[in-house]
């Protein structure tokens, strides 16, 4: 559906020149759900634009729907408004000066005599019906809550039936109540309506909960691409495993393989750790064991005899989330972060011993 090959793309700074995106490789499958995740700067919005025909990239070739929108070796360059997309900006892009109906209605207008008057005004409250804005359609667009302008942009990008959607951080703007549940509406509605959507966020809940697949961007390129279980579970680099969710790492060096599809066993500086070991590990390797914090189990006084990466440690700090206590516990050469159930009996300054089931346990090249 959506093919992005060996996309470049550099500019201008003050600085000189920046190169924003390095070669990158994406292929969406239709009516696939899929998620550029990355911190700012990365390159993420900058690859949405070029998708969208905003930027001209300086390399490679990007198409739609087996059409060719963009190739620098054929000097193809399709125009924004002859890609058959609708996108939703950070901003909404809201027309102040309209109200409700007539922004949905702008695109359908700009099409010049293709829809009859009648046409255009049952493609306008089918739209806001989607979104749940019927009755607002007389309503001035700066008189709208931020939610409502979010729905507003999502009506207007829908209104053309467009094969594709772009939504280039959409929920940035909205309280975080607002935002869980608008995440959710969003994803059933595309869901719904079988749109392939391209969606750029730096919010790493927001991809989780609503994607097919995320591909996590760094400094222009895809540090890993899979599904949301893969890139929380199985991170193949340190950078994936620190940006997505709180991890624990703790650093050693591979002592012993692991025979058949066992595991490996890594000396630290808090013990000897049995884990995951990654591919290209020898004896000596460098490592990083890269461990969850949900994953880390308080042991029970007297019950670690013959248990596999036990650690002992003093309790740092005790911090109450609500629904759950997150504790730091200071072990010789680093601290491990871990979440219990709030009712847990366990203080600052206690001296206990926590289990790294190893099996959770993933190492990676130091």
């Amino acid at each position: 559906m959506i093919d992005i090959r060996n996309l470049h793309v550099h500019y201008q700074s003050d600085a000189g020149s920046v190169h924003a995106v390095r070669g990158i490789n994406i292929h969406v499958k239709k009516g696939q759900f899929y998620t550029m995740l990355g911190p700012s700067g990365c390159g993420k919005t900058t690859t949405l634009r070029c998708l969208a025909g905003l930027e001209r990239p300086s390399g490679g070739e990007i198409s739609i729907n087996d059409q060719l929108v963009y190739s620098t070796e054929q000097r193809v360059m399709v125009p924004a408004y002859k890609r058959d997309i609708g996108m939703v900006f950070q901003s909404y892009a809201i027309w102040p000066h309209m109200d409700v109906f007539e922004n949905v209605a702008f695109p359908l207008r700009e099409m010049k005599g293709r829809f009859s008057r009648e046409e255009i005004r049952k493609k306008v409250m089918a739209a806001l019906d989607l979104v749940q804005l019927t009755g607002f359609e007389d309503r001035p667009a700066p008189f709208l809550s931020g939610g409502q302008q979010q729905r507003l942009a999502l009506a207007r990008a829908l209104v053309r039936e467009p094969q594709v959607l772009l939504l280039d951080e959409p929920l940035s703007n909205l309280d975080a109540k607002l935002r869980e549940e608008t995440r959710t509406e969003i994803r059933d509605l595309v869901k719904r309506l079988g749109i392939t959507t391209v969606y750029v966020t730096h919010d790493q809940l927001e991809a989780l909960t609503m994607s097919d697949v995320i591909a996590v961007m760094d400094q222009g390129q895809i540090a890993q691409e899979g599904s949301p279980v893969e890139i929380y579970s199985q991170p193949k680099v340190r950078f994936v495993a620190d940006f997505i969710g709180l991890t624990n790492f703790i650093e050693g060096h591979v002592k012993a393989l692991p025979i058949g599809s066992g595991l490996g066993e890594v000396e630290t500086a808090s013990g000897n750790l049995k884990c995951l070991l990654p591919d290209g590990a020898t004896i000596g390797s460098r490592v990083i064991i890269v461990v969850r914090p949900e994953d880390v189990n308080l042991m029970a006084a007297g019950s670690s005899t013959g248990a596999n990466n036990v650690v002992e440690g003093r309790v740092a700090a005790a911090m109450f989330m609500g629904d759950a206590t997150e504790f730091r516990i200071t072990l010789r050469d680093t601290a491990l972060r871990l979440k219990l159930h709030p009712s847990t009996a366990v203080v600052e300054g206690q001296t206990i011993q926590v289990e790294l089931p190893p099996e959770r346990c993933r190492a990676l090249m130091g």
